[in-house]
């Protein structure tokens, strides 16, 4: 998330100024497919029509399109620099999506500590290439610029607390499938009500291709490592999910949505005195709004789309797993044909016990911050929550 770059007067009229930037940026002219131009040209008209920028936040903007593109310019580069990357199919990929804040990134980290896996790491989705050796990481600009990238957020942005990221650590597939520029991550930064309206009625599958590409360049280097991926976006699109990876065992995560997507906002939130200027009320109630209804409408996409792939989905309640993980992780380990070694499982349990999560603070919210109540934000997902039994009593 670099800030250096001087943004254009209008957006809208600026994708040769953008190209010729990373063009300038990276030493290369190559995109791979134009797939990708669609949503970008969209995207951009969006940026001029639907946010009111701070000067700040048209910095930011440009930069985050800057550095994404650049980031789809140097897998495309690697990808050519290193044939036969994709010689070795991806096999049996362990998956964990779900409604977002409802555990899956406390999961994946843990299950990360299993050496038996291979991850996304962050600082190689925003430069993909195929993983080097770990020792040698901190040698590689691109690490070290995404390790001071992160900085620059949590400064700007008001602390670790709500969603914290390190660049050696494993990250979620949408931040390499935003390089496609058909991604509800373009709709979380700024307001973006027109590209969304796009994004909606648009299919992610260039996305999957690409990220699936990328998968295999990043791991080219041990092929025959079980991947542990994880993207709350997934349970929207199931079916391509398994298109790409038809053997995947998935695990899908399950929160009450009243805490789960108020949490959300109230982090995506965080950007917006930052990035744009007033409207923050506004802007919280109708996020609010949007993102309840898109993640009801996407548990009801995945439970449809679910049958089709029998004994390849396991489900983890929130609730659950914070009152027995080791219980649950025993469940999932089965699950994906797996047992977990008595020094993983201590690892996991030194984990549990340091509550890694909360050491920079709690995330607090209230969702009546955001104009709604609890049975509002319940209402959409109908018999979602009662079939999981997500509304939590005293125990």
């Amino acid at each position: 998330m670099e800030l250096s770059y001087d943004p254009p007067s209008q957006f809208r009229d600026s994708i040769d100024l953008l190209h010729e930037t990373v063009i300038a940026a990276t030493g290369t002219d190559d995109f791979g497919t134009p797939d990708y131009i669609t949503g970008l040209t969209v995207l951009l008209q969006s940026m001029d029509y639907d946010p009111r920028f701070s000067e700040t936040g048209r910095r930011y903007g440009w930069g985050l399109l800057v550095d994404v593109l650049k980031g789809r310019a140097h897998a495309i580069r690697s990808m050519k620099d290193n044939p036969g990357f994709d010689a070795n199919p991806i096999v049996a990929p362990v998956v964990i999506t779900g409604v977002p804040r409802t555990g899956t990134t406390a999961l994946h980290r843990l299950m990360a500590l299993d050496p038996r896996f291979q991850g996304l790491q962050t600082w190689l989705l925003e430069s993909p290439m195929p993983r080097p050796p770990v020792e040698n990481w901190g040698d590689y600009p691109e690490f070290r610029r995404t390790a001071a990238n992160l900085e620059t957020q949590y400064a700007t942005a008001g602390g670790k607390a709500a969603h914290y990221r390190a660049a050696e650590e494993v990250h979620e597939d949408c931040m390499i499938m935003r390089h496609a520029f058909v991604s509800n991550l373009w709709t979380c930064g700024w307001s973006a009500a027109t590209y969304d309206s796009w994004w909606q009625a648009t299919s992610e599958a260039p996305a999957y291709e690409y990220f699936r590409r990328c998968t295999q360049l990043i791991g080219s280097n041990e092929p025959h490592t079980r991947w542990l991926l994880k993207n709350p976006g997934h349970i929207e699109n199931l079916d391509l999910l398994f298109a790409i990876f038809p053997d995947a065992r998935v695990i899908q995560t399950h929160r009450d949505p009243a805490k789960a997507v108020p949490s959300l906002v109230s982090l995506l939130m965080r950007m917006h005195p930052v990035v744009e200027e007033g409207r923050a009320d506004q802007r919280g109630a109708i996020m609010l709004r949007r993102e309840v209804a898109k993640w009801a409408n996407a548990t009801a996409k995945c439970e449809a789309a679910r049958g089709a792939y029998p004994g390849q989905v396991l489900d983890v309640v929130h609730g659950d797993f914070h009152r027995n993980p080791m219980g649950t992780l025993d469940a999932i380990y089965a699950f994906i044909g797996m047992e977990i070694p008595q020094d993983t499982r201590a690892a996991m349990a030194q984990r549990i016990a340091d509550k890694p999560e909360m050491q920079f603070g709690e995330h607090r919210y209230d969702i009546r911050d955001f104009g709604m109540t609890a049975d509002e934000a319940r209402e959409p997902f109908g018999d979602y929550i009662t079939r999981y039994d997500l509304v939590e009593t005293a125990r």
